[in-house]
């Protein structure tokens, strides 16, 4: 905790926004009819559960304020493990590099639900009057 000082310093942001870098890849292959409902919404969410994860770090004076944003991440993370199943259905991502991403998205999820576990930890804590 000492080395962390911003939301980019945790591990959950650097596999949140690796993982949207990878849906914006994967995306560029899918057919141009589905430009404004797959590939808008799974870049959308993706996206969302990073800048999620930036505005959850600097709502740590509360904790509720906090969990209820980390919360917005576990659903943005979810989201995106439906968009991307949607796409490997339809035939539009690989079995094998949907199956690694998927688990990439577990992972990330599990690391949020031990912030919310853990909140107290993450919290900023007032300074005492001296």
């Amino acid at each position: 905790m000492d080395n962390i000082r911003s939301y980019r310093d945790l591990n959950v942001y650097k596999n949140a926004i690796a993982a949207a870098m990878k849906v914006f890849q994967q995306s560029k292959t899918f057919p141009v009819d589905e430009r404004y409902s797959l590939t808008d919404q799974i870049r959308r969410s993706s996206r969302s559960a990073c800048a999620n994860l930036a505005e959850a770090w600097r709502k740590r004076r509360y904790k509720a304020a906090f969990i209820s944003k980390l919360n917005d991440v576990e659903a943005e993370a979810a989201e995106t493990q439906v968009w991307a199943e949607i796409a490997h259905l339809s035939g539009y991502w690989k079995e094998e590099s949907f199956l690694e991403f998927y688990q990439a998205y577990e992972t990330i999820l599990a690391q949020v639900v031990k912030m919310v576990d853990q909140a107290d930890r993450w919290l900023i804590k007032p300074r005492t009057a001296q």
